[in-house]
């Protein structure tokens, strides 16, 4: 284990993050909010922090191991959210306690979107910007960012290129440079944050709250300005916008650099995972619009519009509302909240298990029960009209295998803190999947629960966004053996 290069690169990647406290100072001074030292404070702390990192091993340089790429992929999310509670912290409005802070923090960088702070349309205006911001920087991942950055600095990025990408499929690269493949991924991620925040300005919102909502639906991460979320601005078309950005972020970022170069939209089509990803949306949606209208919830034109924007923003774990889903009729709730544990699609902003791997294991079953019709026979299991290999199926069952295991656990140590089975088991299942709303208690907030519930959905968060092995691989002995 190199911790001489660990440090390094952590001190580095912190004197970075302190740079992403300046565009809240610049919100500051044109909003006039009294929040520039919370700010300037935390950029201090952070870049002092960096350099007291970096300092004493600035002139070792050697490359990354892999074993290096996952401590400094931990740390780092560990790290960075640390300093992003600062100026939560620091700020007198809102008033938080470190616990809230850091898990405010946490869940804009995982992009959860779980929060703890009530009355978000009185907070200042460079507060409601960093809490955005905290979410684009997190949703296509800073440690792809970094991948884009280290090799400049003469550090390598593929070990933490490995580490981070979520999916079954870590190696594959769009570009045979890893760091042509992070920019790629950017550019891609920016210019779709772009489109949403001229698409939203054109649809009314002012400038800051185009912009502002552009980066928590690109990142999928749920945080809004306004306590009513989208359902503030009470517009058809500010939804309708919002869905399409919502459904096109939950898809897989190499799909749509494939598209791009190819100029193709064909290619979408093509895709196994697409196709299950866009089927389950629309099963879900019409359940949910009969389900809505027929219950006489709403109106048909209501029930199609909010029910197809719960539906898209459930199910890609962004968390957006225009209306309150957990009070919907019959099961409605609990399947909108089960279609979150699918998530988006492998190497999109979403969370969840990801829609590849819901889709392998229901290819896997569908083997087994022919196994049992046929014993003899060879039948593969296969993406489109290629074979998939065992590796990859022994893979995902191990990580489902995994996910129900430690859900269950961290279920045990909510209902311990006191929490009732439906807040406990959505809290977790929003958490994990990177959500953010639950059921029961958690349905609007997540401030009233207990400390030691908030440090263990933070843990969650954390597992979620690191999918799960990243994080768990660092407690086995055998990783810190040589």
């Amino acid at each position: 284990m190199h911790f001489s290069t660990i440090c390094r690169i952590l001190g580095i990647l912190l004197m970075v993050f302190s740079l992403s406290m300046l565009p809240p100072i610049i919100v500051s001074l044109i909003y006039d909010d009294n929040q520039i030292g919370a700010f300037v404070n935390a950029f201090l702390i952070t870049l002092g922090i960096g350099l007291l990192v970096w300092m004493p091993v600035r002139n070792i340089k050697k490359e990354l191991r892999v074993r290096d790429g996952f401590v400094v992929t931990v740390l780092f999310w560990l790290v960075l959210s640390l300093s992003g509670s600062i100026p939560l912290y620091l700020s007198d409005l809102p008033d938080l306690r470190f616990v809230d802070a850091y898990f405010e923090s946490l869940s804009g960088l995982t992009t959860t979107g779980a929060t703890v702070i009530t009355g978000i349309d009185d907070l200042p205006k460079s507060i409601l910007w960093y809490r955005q911001q905290l979410q684009w920087l997190g949703g296509m991942g800073l440690i792809v960012l970094a991948v884009a950055i280290l090799p400049m600095l003469g550090i390598g990025g593929m070990q933490l290129y490995r580490a981070e990408a979520p999916g079954p499929v870590k190696d594959s690269k769009l570009t045979p440079r890893i760091t042509e493949t992070a920019k790629a991924l950017w550019y891609i991620y920016l210019g779709l944050t772009v489109a949403c925040a001229i698409a939203y300005w054109a649809a009314g919102m002012s400038v800051f709250d185009a912009i502002s909502h552009s980066f928590s639906t690109i990142a999928i991460g749920g945080y809004s300005t306004h306590d009513a979320s989208i359902g503030y601005f009470d517009n058809t078309m500010i939804e309708l916008i919002a869905i399409f950005f919502m459904f096109t972020a939950g898809v897989n970022f190499a799909l749509h650099f494939t598209a791009w170069r190819s100029n193709s939209w064909v290619i979408y089509f093509r895709d196994p995972e697409f196709r299950f990803y866009g089927s389950l949306m629309i099963i879900v949606t019409l359940v949910t619009i009969g389900v809505l209208y027929f219950t006489d919830t709403y109106t048909l034109s209501e029930s199609v519009i909010r029910g197809l924007f719960e539906v898209v923003s459930i199910a890609t774990t962004t968390g957006f509302a225009t209306a309150d889903f957990s009070s919907w009729p019959f099961v409605l709730p609990f399947l909108l909240f089960l279609v979150a544990f699918v998530g988006g699609c492998a190497g999109s902003t979403g969370g969840g298990m990801k829609a590849i791997r819901v889709l392998l294991i229901y290819k896997q079953g569908l083997r087994e029960i022919k196994r049992l019709i046929h014993p003899n026979a060879i039948i593969p299991v296969k993406l489109g009209k290629k074979p998939v290999p065992d590796r990859v199926i022994e893979a995902v069952w191990g990580f489902f295998s995994v996910y129900l295991f430690v859900f269950v656990i961290l279920l045990l140590l909510l209902l311990a803190t006191g929490l009732d089975q439906v807040t406990a088991w959505s809290a977790v299942g929003a958490s994990i999947n990177n959500l953010g709303p639950g059921l029961g208690a958690v349905a609007l907030h997540y401030g009233d629960i207990p400390d030691t519930a908030k440090w263990v959905l933070c843990f969650a968060m954390l597992m979620g966004r690191l999918e799960i092995f990243t994080l768990l691989i660092l407690f086995t002995p055998a990783f810190w053996r040589n």
